[in-house]
């Protein structure tokens, strides 16, 4: 740490090793003499007969140092929401839908045939004839909707699903696809789906950020890096914070020190020159810059405690996989229990992170990429999620939270219905399945269809814009309405596409 001196009598009011050479009072009193602007504290202080320190004294008891901020406070939706909170299962690589959600039996019967219609080029035009999916398919529920035996688990639960069998996307390689999917544009710069929806509705938890994702077993960020998470252009306060939920501290730097008092009157000084330094320069990023300061002390306290499982029951912990013999499996599982424990707090976005799956499967960035092995690939990709997110949904229901939270399920693009090589399937962005559930989705359905090889969308054919449109409905927000102004445009999650999928919406 440099030291501080002040700059009229050259004295050291801070030294190098964190102690004040005169008391925090005295300090702010001489600190307040070179003020040229006021702070929002000083005003309350002087204005009115300093009526507004009597409001002001209620907030201090807190464990903050400065008040919530207003862009971060709850907001009125533009109509009466469905849902408060977006649970978003992502998985990076490409979950082939005709061996999950979009069986085809033209697939079995074909077996070993030539494609009948023209292949587009893939990513790495290794093709191969049509490809039987491995698991065998049954219908599932009382809806009986048709998904294959990769799943079991989530399978049981296909009343509670809203599957949609005709997404697309425009582009054909992971980072492009992994932007295009969080932000809705497939390039950095632009801000991730959670960070929309925390500017859009604000935080119901001030000790907590409004935007999480969760991190376990040695996850990765996947293809394109955290630029996937970042609030882009918004205000800086609604990028993602990265929980490691096994490890400590969880966060890093955020670690409660050993002397709060110490910390407080540091992290005071700190707040009041980058207050002077906003107010100079009238800076939005930098006000934004101090809030975020706000947030990470008070998770010092918040963070230990959300990933302290301790008080979980057995039941609730093997209802997860959190006992599971496999090491990823358990992992996994404890991001959804910590997933439920940060909806249970009022946090409103947060994204699960696949790990790097065993043999067949693709690299830590984008582990469902099975361009070879499919079957070993997916299987172990799908046994380590299967039973976790199945486990999510069931606690959340007995809960009384999966009616307000919405579960995504998806990843950047599908899988062809030829095989690459032997037994591997490349990328297919022209038709792929996702799914959601709770939050008022009409659970037990299906919109959309591919054809019957599970190559094109051939009906309601979707995009990324009308899946967030439809978020942002349940949630309560008009994805038309919901825009922020930059360089000279007005930005929107939806760029200028997307219609919100009502038939999904119970």
């Amino acid at each position: 740490m440099k030291p501080i001196y002040d700059e009229h009598t050259n004295d050291i009011l801070l030294s190098d090793d964190g102690t004040w050479s005169a008391d925090f009072e005295t300090l702010r009193t001489m600190k307040g003499k070179r003020m040229t602007m006021l702070s929002r504290r000083e005003m309350l202080r002087r204005c009115s007969l300093g009526f507004g320190s009597l409001a002001l004294s209620a907030l201090l008891p807190n464990n903050v140092f400065g008040g919530a901020p207003s862009s971060s406070s709850i907001r009125s939706p533009h109509f009466r929401p469905r849902a408060k909170h977006v649970i978003f299962a992502y998985m990076s690589g490409g979950v082939s839908h005709i061996d999950s959600f979009d069986p085809k039996a033209e697939l079995v019967r074909r077996h070993g045939q030539r494609m009948p219609v023209p292949v587009k080029p893939t990513m790495f035009n290794d093709n191969g004839n049509i490809m039987a999916s491995p698991w065998p398919t049954r219908r599932r529920g009382q809806s009986g909707i048709e998904m294959t035996d990769l799943f079991p688990h989530i399978a049981d639960l296909a009343d509670d699903l809203a599957v949609i069998r005709s997404m697309t996307t425009k582009v054909n390689e992971h980072a492009q696809g992994n932007y295009s999917v969080h932000t809705g544009f497939p390039f950095l710069g632009h801000p991730s789906a959670g960070a929309w929806t925390c500017y859009g509705l604000g935080s119901e938890n001030q000790e907590l950020p409004g935007f999480v994702v969760l991190q376990s077993g040695g996850a990765t960020v996947p293809h394109g890096g955290v630029g996937l998470f970042s609030s882009g252009y918004l205000p800086a306060q609604h990028q993602a914070s990265v929980l490691q939920v096994d490890r400590d501290p969880a966060l890093a730097n955020i670690k409660p020190g050993e002397r709060d008092d110490l910390q407080r009157r540091r992290l005071g000084f700190i707040r009041e020159c980058d207050e002077r330094f906003a107010q100079s320069l009238r800076e939005p990023q930098l006000e934004a810059a101090i809030r975020n300061y706000e947030t990470a002390y008070r998770m010092q306290a918040a963070v230990p405690e959300l990933c302290d499982l301790t008080g979980e029951s057995d039941a609730t912990k093997q209802m997860y996989g959190l006992d599971s013999a496999d090491k990823n499996k358990a992992a996994y599982a404890r991001q959804c229990l910590v997933a439920r424990r940060l909806v249970e707090r009022g946090v409103r976005f947060v994204e699960l992170s696949c790990l790097s799956g065993g043999i067949g499967a693709g690299g830590p960035g984008n582990p469902w990429d099975q361009h070879g092995k499919l079957k070993e690939g997916h299987g172990s990709m799908a046994f380590q999620v299967d039973q976790p997110l199945a486990g999510l949904i069931r606690d959340l229901k007995a809960r009384g939270l999966l009616d307000e939270t919405i579960i995504l399920f998806s990843g950047e693009f599908g899988r062809t219905p030829f095989s690459q090589g032997s037994d591997g399937r490349d990328h297919n962005p022209f038709g792929f399945s996702l799914w959601l559930a709770g939050g008022g989705v009409k659970g037990g359905s299906v919109f959309g269809a591919t054809d019957e090889l599970g190559y094109y969308a051939v009906q309601d054919s979707c995009t990324v814009y009308d899946l967030w449109a439809t978020v942002l409905q349940l949630l309560g927000l008009d994805h038309e309405r919901l825009t922020y102004r930059f360089g000279g445009r007005d930005f929107r999650l939806t760029d200028v596409h997307g219609e919100a999928i009502s038939e999904i919406i119970a």
